[in-house]
């Protein structure tokens, strides 16, 4: 048998996420970060429409331009930032792709990438397989998970090229001030690093403000931003995302794509174009019921005992665990085996993530109800 793999992918640890994914029907699960809705009916429409006219051949490798326009136009909408669609974004499968492609783009084999933590479980990832070492730096719960800028300072080296973060963020939920984004811009400049801004939960936030990296002083010419449609129009499985950069950076990280993919899904951006142009509606009525469920599970797992800092975005809570006297691991295989509730521990997204477990509330509102039903009864039996 022929088993002579690469170190890389041998030293490459499985997601946290997945032993949680596939649980059996009687399992009232918190555990994936998908919305429950199914995309809007208009994109649907879109997607028969589309293939009745024969649309099933490849795009351009940086995607279809009028889908390009459309996200230009958006950002520019929304935050005043404006990319050229012809050599500043490239559409991807999805966020994740567009997240390896900046660090793919980014680092050399060895060098350094700071990982802000908590932190989405592809981050580290994707900058291992780009041959990067990651280092992570926390965001502190005493600091409402907002960055700690003089914690990433002290952690950049002579060997360090960029900074990636993401917010708001998975698994805290948390939205970073725009201060503190701003110190972070300059601490980039000041040491000419890069910057790879995840805002695939743009969309989703509450009674705050988003801040776009690129739109802070100095930071658009450094920065890559990844987006997507998977998280606010309930398009996961469609697999569509975006990363804009300025023009002398994009066309390199094009190569990796060009060769890696060709290009997006070609139904999947036909109906992106719709999304942007048309779903508005449907992304307040998404965010509306979500900020419903947000208070729900904020308040019910805070009555129960765990102690949960009110996210600001995305659709997670990250409940404090650690006074139960439980491991994330061991809460969450426990509560899965005697309680039929899914979570993922918190160690799964960065090391500051232990002594918390991820919950989502991208599920029904019925079901967050009966999930803290039963994990109130197991947070009792452990205290007997």
């Amino acid at each position: 048998m022929w088993d002579k793999t690469s170190i890389r992918v041998q030293h490459l640890k499985p997601s946290a996420i997945r032993k949680y994914f596939a649980v059996p029907s009687d399992v009232v699960t918190l555990g994936i970060g998908e919305p429950d809705f199914t995309s809007p009916d208009k994109l649907i429409a879109a997607a028969h429409e589309s293939l009745k006219r024969g649309n099933t051949h490849y795009t351009a490798n940086a995607g279809i331009y009028e889908l390009r326009e459309a996200i230009s136009d958006k950002l520019d909408e929304l935050y005043g930032v404006k990319y050229d669609p012809d050599s500043e974004i490239i559409v991807t499968v999805g966020a994740s792709e567009a997240l390896y492609l900046a660090a793919a783009t980014v680092l050399n084999p060895g060098d350094e990438m700071i990982v802000v933590t908590p932190c989405f479980v592809s981050y580290q990832a994707a900058v291992e397989l780009a041959d990067g070492v990651p280092v992570e730096v926390a965001c502190r719960l005493e600091d409402n998970f907002d960055l700690n800028v003089q914690a990433i300072e002290d952690a950049i080296t002579p060997k360090t090229r960029g900074i990636l973060l993401g917010f708001p963020n998975n698994p805290t939920g948390a939205v970073a001030s725009r201060e503190k984004l701003q110190q972070v811009a300059d601490l980039a400049a000041k040491h000419d690093l890069a910057v790879i801004s995840d805002e695939i939960y743009e969309r989703l936030i509450y009674g705050v403000e988003h801040v776009n990296f690129a739109s802070l002083n100095g930071a658009r010419e450094r920065t890559f931003i990844v987006g997507g449609f998977s998280k606010s129009y309930a398009m996961t499985g469609w697999r569509l995302g975006y990363v804009c950069g300025p023009k002398h950076l994009i066309p390199q990280l094009y190569k990796i794509h060009q060769y890696l993919i060709m290009s997006a899904p070609t139904i999947a951006q036909e109906i992106g174009i719709v999304a942007m142009r048309e779903c508005e509606p449907d992304v307040e009525r998404m965010r509306q019921e979500y900020d419903r469920r947000r208070r729900l599970i904020v308040d019910g797992l805070n009555s129960i005992g765990l102690y949960t800092f009110e996210p600001k975005g995305a659709f997670y809570a990250f409940p404090q665990i650690s006074g139960t006297g439980l491991d994330s691991t061991t809460f969450a295989d426990r509560l899965l085996a005697e309680c039929k509730v899914a979570v993922i521990p918190g160690c799964g997204f960065g090391q500051c993530g232990e002594g918390h477990v991820r919950t989502s509330y991208a599920v029904k509102y019925e079901n967050i109800e009966e999930a803290l039903n039963r994990i109130s009864d197991f947070v009792s039996k452990l205290k007997k």
